[in-house]
């Protein structure tokens, strides 16, 4: 079991240190990942295991649970169970605790591993939109996207703002193409 304190990373320089930094950016990952769900409830993320059992890549993805008290994110890989802690992480820019929206409806949006990728490399995404993408999903096999009709609204404005500004013709197509699909969800209410 890996236990790691994020706030250690901090500074971490990519060219002296490149493997505390590649840690440092995973451990990241899943506190974002870990931090946009309620304490306690379980989430079948995105995030794809690292370990290599018999140097082939391993095909499960963690499941993460934030706990308060104490304060970590505890996970555990769906396949191999490989499985660690991160502490130290509050009121970190990776912290994505938070007000949520209210009970109103959610819905569900399925994306592909490429799509999340390009929502996670946004930079432009408030707090209540990076919940949304960390806090992606998987169910069946499939990536889910859940959130509020504002949330959802909100990520949409987001998407069309880094699509509009966008240089690379290619990527503001994949962008423009995953707002549609939005789009037609949330004008399916």
């Amino acid at each position: 079991m890996l236990v790691a304190d994020l706030s250690r990373y901090d500074g971490a320089d990519p060219v002296r240190h490149p493997a505390a930094f590649r840690l440092a950016e995973r451990l990241r990952a899943i506190v974002q990942a870990g931090t946009s769900v309620p304490a306690g409830d379980p989430l079948h993320s995105a995030l794809r295991c690292r370990r290599r059992p018999g140097r082939r890549s391993c095909p499960g993805h963690l499941v993460l649970v934030r706990h308060e008290v104490p304060t970590e994110v505890v996970w555990r890989c769906s396949d191999c169970g490989d499985d660690g802690l991160v502490r130290g992480w509050e009121r970190s820019p990776w912290d994505l605790r938070g007000p949520r929206a209210g009970d109103g409806p959610q819905l569900s949006v399925e994306v592909t591993e490429a799509e999340l990728d390009l929502l996670r490399a946004l930079d432009v995404l408030d707090p209540d939109c990076q919940r949304v993408v960390h806090g992606a999903h998987r169910d069946g096999g499939r990536l889910w996207l859940r959130a509020g009709v504002d949330d959802l609204e909100e990520l949409a404005g987001f998407l069309a703002l880094a699509a509009n500004h966008e240089l690379s013709r290619r990527r503001q197509r994949r962008l423009e193409g995953l707002l549609e699909r939005l789009e037609g969800e949330l004008a399916d209410l």
